[in-house]
C-alpha cells in the first residue's frame, strides 16, 4: 500500500502542476492592459509608478516585455558591462513626439546581465551605480550624464565617458520567455507558500484563506451530515420500493430540490422566513451588536445558520438521493441478492447488510468532491446571506479582478480535489475487501 499511495502522490504532484499551467493561462488571457486600468487613479496621481506596477506584474508573472533600453559604457570601470532595462513602447512614442526629452525617457534602473549591478539614471540628470553586497545595494560610482539619441555620457568629476544607448522593441521569443519565466516565478513563489497579497483585502492570500475557510467548512460539514443522513435511507427507500407511491413522491420532491436555484431558493426561505415570519434572520453570522460570548455564541449563530444550511441541504440530497437508488437497484438484483433471500435471512437483513455495503463501493467516488466543497465554500449561498466565509471572498474577489486571490483560491481547490481523490480511492479498499492497493 506505501508504494501505492507513493505512486498516487507522484502523479497527484503532475496533475498540480498542470492545473497550476492552466490557472496561468487563463489568468494571462486577460486583457493586457487590465492591470493599468485597475491602478490607473494611482498611476495618474504618482502614488505608484509603471516601474512599481511592472515589479507587481512580475511577481505573479504577468508582466509583458514591449521594448528594451541597453546602456554599454565604452570606457571606464565598467566598460565591460551591459547595462539593459525594460521600457514601454509609449515612451518612445512620446520621445518622438516631443512630450518628454532624452533625460526623461532614460530615466530608470539598468541592470546588469552577468553582474550583480545596478545603474540608476535619475530624471534630474545625476546616476548611480550600484553593487548588492549580501544582498545590500553599495554605491560605487555616481555623478552627472547628459543624454542624446544614440548615447549617455557619463561623467565623474572632471572624468566623462560616452555610453552607447540602444533602443530594441521586445520580440516573440522574448514575450514567450517573459510567459514562461512569469509561469515558474509565480510557482516557485507559490512552492515556498507566497500566494501574494490581496489587493482587495489587503492581507497575504494565504491569511485571507486560512482566516475565513473554517466558517465555510462548519456551515458545509454539518449540511454534509444531514445530506446523507437524508439521502442515502430516501435513496434506499425509493429502491427497495421502485414504482411505488413513495418512490414517485420522493422522486419528485429531491428532483424539485435539484431544479431550484440556489439564489432563487435562498431568496424564497429569507422571504418567507425572515420577511414574513421573522423566524431566523436574513444575513450575517452573528446579531448585529450583539456582545454575547461561549454557549449564548454558539446558538446565536446557529440560528443566523439555520436557513443557509437548510439551501445547501436541499438542493444537494437529491443527486446522492438518485445515485444511492440507482446503485441499490443494481446491488438488489445481483445473484448473490437472491441467494442470500433463499437462505430465509430477514429483507432487513439483505438490504442493509448485503445490498448496502456493496452501495457504499460507488458512493466512494463522491468522497473526490467532499473536500473541497467543504473548505471552498458555497459562492452563492454566503453571498445571498451576507456570511463572510470563503465562498463568499472569492466572490467578491472575481468582481474585483483580485489576481493574486484568484489565482491562490483556485489552487487551493485544486489541492484539496487531489487529496479528496487519494482518499476516496484508499476508501475503496475499507469498504470493498477486494480492492488491493499494492499495485
Amino acid at each position: 500500500m506505501f508504494k501505492y499511495i507513493l505512486k498516487r502522490l507522484g502523479l497527484s504532484i503532475i496533475i498540480l502542476l498542470g492545473v497550476s499551467l492552466i490557472i496561468y493561462i487563463l489568468v494571462r488571457l486577460m486583457p493586457t492592459n487590465y492591470l493599468e486600468t485597475k491602478f490607473s487613479s494611482q498611476l495618474q496621481q504618482g502614488t505608484m509608478t509603471h516601474e512599481q506596477l511592472d515589479e507587481f506584474k512580475k511577481r505573479y508573472g504577468l508582466y509583458m516585455p514591449e521594448a528594451y533600453l541597453t546602456v554599454d559604457p565604452e570606457e571606464g570601470e565598467y566598460s565591460d558591462v551591459l547595462f539593459e532595462r525594460d521600457i514601454r513602447e509609449q515612451s518612445y512614442e512620446d520621445l518622438e513626439s516631443g512630450i518628454i526629452n532624452y533625460t526623461e525617457f532614460y530615466a530608470g534602473t539598468y541592470t546588469a546581465e552577468d553582474e550583480e549591478l545596478y545603474l540608476e539614471l535619475k530624471d534630474d540628470g545625476t546616476y548611480r551605480i550600484y553593487a548588492m553586497e549580501e544582498g545590500i545595494a553599495i554605491n560605487k560610482l555616481s555623478g552627472l550624464y547628459d543624454a542624446a539619441k544614440d548615447s549617455v555620457t557619463l561623467r565623474n568629476g572632471a572624468v566623462s565617458y560616452a555610453a552607447a544607448a540602444t533602443y530594441k522593441v521586445a520580440s516573440g521569443w522574448d514575450k514567450f520567455g517573459a510567459v514562461l519565466g512569469g509561469y515558474f516565478s509565480w510557482l516557485g513563489n507559490m512552492l515556498r507558500g507566497d500566494l501574494g497579497d490581496s489587493f482587495l483585502y489587503q492581507q497575504p492570500v494565504g491569511k485571507v484563506i486560512a482566516d475565513h475557510m473554517w466558517v465555510s467548512f462548519a456551515i458545509s460539514l454539518v449540511a454534509l451530515i444531514f445530506q446523507f443522513a437524508i439521502s442515502i435511507p430516501l435513496g434506499i427507500t425509493s429502491a427497495t420500493h421502485q414504482y411505488s407511491v413513495a418512490d414517485y413522491t420522493v422522486t419528485i420532491v429531491t428532483m424539485i430540490g435539484i431544479s431550484l436555484p440556489s439564489f432563487f431558493f435562498a431568496a424564497l426561505l429569507i422571504k418567507i422566513f425572515s420577511s414574513w415570519l421573522g423566524w431566523f434572520p436574513s444575513f450575517g453570522l452573528v446579531t448585529g451588536g450583539s456582545s454575547a460570548t461561549g454557549f449564548a455564541l454558539f446558538f446565536d449563530m446557529l440560528h443566523h445558520l439555520v436557513l443557509p444550511m437548510l439551501v445547501l441541504v436541499v438542493l444537494s440530497i437529491g443527486g446522492l438521493m438518485r445515485y444511492t437508488r440507482t446503485n441499490m437497484l443494481e446491488v438488489l438484483n445481483s445473484d448473490y441478492i437472491r441467494t442470500a433471500r433463499s437462505k430465509g435471512l430477514s429483507e432487513k437483513k439483505v438490504i442493509y447488510v448485503h445490498a448496502f455495503r456493496n452501495t457504499m463501493i460507488p458512493l466512494m467516488t463522491l468522497l473526490a468532491g467532499i473536500l473541497p466543497s467543504l473548505f471552498g465554500g458555497a459562492m452563492i449561498t454566503e453571498e445571498v446571506f451576507a456570511i463572510d466565509g470563503i465562498g463568499r471572498l472569492a466572490y467578491k474577489a472575481l468582481q474585483q479582478g483580485d489576481i493574486p486571490f484568484i489565482m491562490g483560491y483556485n489552487m487551493f481547490l485544486a489541492v484539496l480535489t487531489v487529496i479528496g481523490t487519494l482518499f476516496s480511492d484508499l476508501m475503496y479498499a475499507v469498504v470493498d475487501p477486494r480492492v488491493k492497493l499494492s499495485k
